[in-house]
């Protein structure tokens, strides 16, 4: 073998574990072709690629990339994991899946329903024939006239006392706060002919009614209210109930009856036409597809995933006794202390968990070195995409995200990520609040020429922090966003970006559409965000273009040479720490053909968006 020309191995459905990884002896599994490369990558001399023919690889346990056992590339070389033939017209399917296929159809007692002893399953999610089929729900959430009490809620109609399986029922609850949606079980119902008394499970309730709350103090309030003090209720009221074998009343829905321990029975609705006992309908099992864990001593480094489609995955936790009570972007509160944030000078509070918890991703990495992800599918998932926590000089290029229930790309800390020319849509499927990509207290990390719309809250998020310095958030097409919760944007920073405007945080040549929802805004600067340059973007068809007085004010953010179809509030007098220069006002009517002939917003436009993504690194290269 030649220096610099990649080692070869192969697997395939068909092959075996006891054959050498060859094209015509594949191995049959994915943990059969890593032991292959742990006995190989010490001594490298070139790419170690492996290569997955068409196919499902079911994945028993997570497929975990350990430093430590050998998965590193070595020698300034990698190890890859792509589809066979990656990069040519003949680039084979192969997908990595946590699911189980579900089989044992039966008519249901739900008329036209068909069900499936399934053991101890716990599902959120059910595909059927690569579709995501809906938890069946009913809205609202609790019929009547209701009150909300320490222990639930309380109701003048007597129909939940006739709902199957209640502790199978989970609750939601969107603008709990206005970025945030709960969910919470239902712990029993009980009644008489007069009221129903729904009690939810705890310590998730009790945790809600201490972490939701929010007080707005008078002139705010002034006209609704007289100048009175008011507190935002999220949870006066559910707005819709889930997984009820009541609620399945809508063809391609579906229900896990929990009624008889150990005995869980799917039901589910059938679109018409649709047979289960003929359709592929899988189940997520894993909560991990791969799961990479250096440390800071020993990183993961130089491995790339390519040309893979990463399928059923699942998140269980919120069907526990702690719920998920969502606060900001990926973040939920699982317990501990609460904090109490002043705002306003003393006219409103917020309190907020002082040690949030994350929701998971799928594939996701810890302590990761030039570890990359190029041209993958991720699809059909029940928490985040893709997830990197520290580490150094990854990439996430080129990727299709799309129909996960949480984010699509979270980084945190860590340094040198690159995100770009990646496709992602219809994410936060289930859990509305995520956004589309997050970033938190992260060094010289670049998100560009992506394309992101169709998100339940913002497009791109960028928290700062003691860390966060140089992020470049370039010619992104982010439009449709914001269509669940509100107070968000197409883009959105907040907190201290840097240190000062040349290590800050810039936002150029992105074009954002359709942010078009209440009290959501186009370009979103918000709580305390400083050293931001907001520098030749384009804004339409927005609630708001940008907002220059939020609380704790803003400091150091410049808005120079924009395009947009509204004068920003408060433009004329912009508070001390805002500068605006050169921005132009177009109107609402006619943007288009008005951006088009100014040559810098023509500019603008032509160069958003994922255009053609570069191609990965040659062999031999660390990508």
């Amino acid at each position: 073998m030649l220096d610099d020309q990649p080692d070869q191995l192969h697997v395939a459905p068909w092959g075996r574990d006891s054959w050498p990884g060859t094209l015509d002896r594949p191995f049959a599994t994915l943990p059969a072709a890593q032991r292959a490369v742990r006995a190989r990558t010490a001594s490298l001399r070139s790419d170690l690629v492996v290569n997955l023919r068409a196919g499902t690889y079911v994945l028993d346990t997570p497929f975990t990339l350990d430093p430590a056992a050998g998965d590193s590339g070595e020698n300034g070389h990698r190890v890859v994991y792509q589809a066979h033939g990656y990069g040519t017209p003949l680039q084979e399917t192969a997908v990595v899946s946590g699911g189980r296929v579900i089989t044992g159809w039966r008519p249901g007692e739900v008329d036209g329903a068909w069900q499936a002893e399934v053991g101890s399953l716990e599902t959120r999610q059910l595909y059927v024939n690569g579709r995501r089929a809906p938890r069946a729900s009913l809205s609202p959430g609790i019929p009547g006239s209701v009150t909300k009490t320490e222990t639930g809620y309380v109701t003048d109609s007597t129909v939940p006392q006739r709902w199957q399986d209640p502790t199978s029922i989970e609750f939601v609850f969107p603008w709990v706060y206005p970025w945030s949606e709960a969910r919470c079980r239902v712990a029993g119902i009980t009644g008489d002919a007069r009221s129903t008394t729904i009690t939810l499970v705890q310590p998730a309730f009790d945790r809600a009614r201490e972490l939701y709350t929010a007080t707005w103090v008078g002139d705010r309030t002034a006209s609704a209210e007289g100048g009175r003090d008011t507190r935002w209720d999220g949870l006066a009221r559910p707005s819709a109930a889930e997984n009820c074998v009541s609620f399945l009343t809508e063809p391609g829905t579906f229900v896990l009856d929990r009624r008889t321990p150990g005995r869980h029975v799917l039901n589910y609705l059938p679109l018409p036409g649709e047979d289960p006992a003929e359709a592929e309908v899988v189940a997520p099992v894993l909560e991990k597809l791969v799961l990479g864990r250096g440390t800071e001593e020993n990183p993961l480094h130089d491995v790339t995933l390519r040309g893979l489609t990463f399928s059923h995955a699942g998140w269980t936790e919120p069907d526990g006794p702690h719920g998920f009570l969502h606060f900001f972007a990926t973040t939920y509160y699982g317990g501990g202390e609460l904090q109490k944030v002043e705002l306003a000078e003393g006219k409103a509070h917020l309190t907020i968990p002082a040690a949030p918890r994350f929701l998971p991703a799928h594939v996701e990495f810890t302590a990761a070195v030039r570890v990359a992800l190029h041209d993958n599918r991720f699809a059909l998932l029940g928490a985040g995409a893709i997830g990197f926590a520290g580490g150094r000089d990854n990439a996430v290029v080129g990727n299709h995200i799309e129909d996960v229930s949480g984010s699509a790309v979270t980084v945190a800390s860590g340094t040198g990520t690159r995100i770009r020319h990646n496709l992602i849509h219809r994410i936060g499927r289930e859990y509305h609040g995520s956004p589309a990509i997050w970033v938190m207290d992260a060094h010289e990390v670049t998100v560009a020429h992506n394309e992101i719309h169709d998100v339940p809250y913002s497009g791109i998020v960028v928290t700062g922090g003691s860390r966060a310095a140089r992020v470049r958030i370039t010619e992104n097409l982010v439009h449709r966003t914001m269509t669940v919760l509100a107070d968000g944007g197409g883009i959105y920073l907040n907190g201290r970006q840097g240190t000062s405007y040349t290590d800050g945080t810039l936002v150029r040549g992105n074009v954002v559409r359709d942010t078009v929802t209440p009290y959501n805004f186009g370009l979103y600067t918000d709580y305390g965000a400083a050293w931001v340059t907001v520098q030749g973007n384009v804004v339409h068809r927005g609630d708001t273009p940008i907002v220059l007085r939020v609380t704790p004010p803003l400091e150091n953010v410049t808005f120079r040479d924009n395009f947009w179809d509204d004068h920003p509030a408060g433009a004329d007098t912009p508070p001390s720490g805002v500068t605006l220069a050169g921005n132009t006002v177009l109107p609402k009517d006619g943007f288009e053909e008005a951006l088009a002939a100014d040559p810098a917003g023509a500019a603008i436009l032509a160069s958003a968006g994922r255009g053609a993504p570069p191609v990965g690194p040659p062999p031999g290269r660390a990508g």
